[in-house]
């Protein structure tokens, strides 16, 4: 098949892109590189360096024509979207629906696969682990606008009759991600880690997240290729891990025997979060296959190798 995968040099989408590119599908990466790097290109896949929004980029996949549009690229960044909410929108929905439109015109388009999320778009919630019939608790732009690319998708299936498969990630990790800007405790705490650096954790480290190892969320896009299921569909372990743990593992799988450090806890951070996977067993056959220590122990792997 013919797939635009937008964000391919980025963190999951690259991962995404060396999946499609395996199984033989002809890729063509959408990617500004504003946080995607050249080194995690595919070289079997096309590169169309291009801003999301760009008349540039809806040309690039208008002329690729596809029959799947992946769609990895976005404004990730929660402070910015408070800070920039017009922003955030102009990226994550006005960039969303210029390629979107470009695929569809070029008349071949049958599957979208978007990157949604599931911590910020359900927001603080009592259910625990949260399915997917949990309502919008949005309390950021940026998971207005992640949800509201949801809608449009749902729009566009009822309109033009086009398949969508939004995938719900939990909080994501390993090779590849980058510790920097808008990143991740794991990467944060590797990279600190594998250089002799002190680890700071905020508050008292037990907040709890589902940890949901790349590759897992690899084949879940993968197994949407051809899933016969249409909407949204959680992305993760159900499984809660707090940041002691994390820390724990990476500092037993780095080889450092010192404890981390402690700050002041972020004003509004969200306590709990985890995800019910049980519907993604059931509508795509996808079960994760790392659990947090074979999965943080990977991604240490990862960062000294480099």
């Amino acid at each position: 098949m013919k797939i635009v995968v937008t964000g391919g040099a980025g963190f999951i989408g690259s991962n995404v892109v060396d999946a499609y590119v395996a199984l033989g599908h002809q890729v063509l990466v959408v990617d500004d590189l504003s946080t995607g790097q050249r080194a995690n290109l595919n070289p079997k896949a096309e590169l169309v360096h291009a801003d999301l929004r760009s008349e540039q980029a809806a040309k690039a996949v208008e002329a690729f024509a596809p029959e799947v549009l992946n769609l990895h690229a976005a404004q990730i960044d929660v402070r910015r979207s408070v800070t920039d909410p017009r922003f955030d929108a102009d990226v994550n929905v006005g960039g969303l629906l210029n390629v979107l439109e470009a695929a569809r015109r070029a008349g071949k388009l049958k599957r979208a696969i978007y990157a949604a999320s599931g911590g910020s778009m359900y927001g603080d919630t009592l259910q625990i682990p949260t399915p997917e019939t949990h309502g919008c608790g949005a309390v950021s732009p940026y998971g207005v606008s992640k949800h509201a690319c949801e809608l449009y998708l749902q729009a566009w299936r009822g309109i033009y009759g086009l398949h969508y498969v939004a995938l719900r990630y939990a909080n994501v990790y390993g090779p590849r991600q980058n510790p920097h800007g808008e990143a991740g405790v794991v990467a944060i705490f590797t990279e600190r880690l594998v250089q002799g650096k002190p680890c700071t954790i905020n508050g008292d480290g037990g907040q709890t997240r589902d940890f949901v190892h790349v590759a897992d969320v690899t084949a879940a896009n993968v197994r949407a290729l051809d899933t016969s299921f249409c909407g949204g569909v959680n992305i993760g372990t159900g499984v809660e891990t707090d940041v002691n743990t994390v820390y724990r593992h990476l500092a037993q799988a780095a080889g450092v025997s010192t404890p981390a450090l402690h700050a002041e806890g972020k004003l509004g951070e969200q306590r709990k979060s985890v995800l019910d996977n049980r519907k993604a067993k059931d509508v795509l056959g996808w079960s994760p296959s790392f659990d947090i220590a074979k999965g943080l122990a990977n991604t240490v792997a990862w960062f000294q190798a480099r």
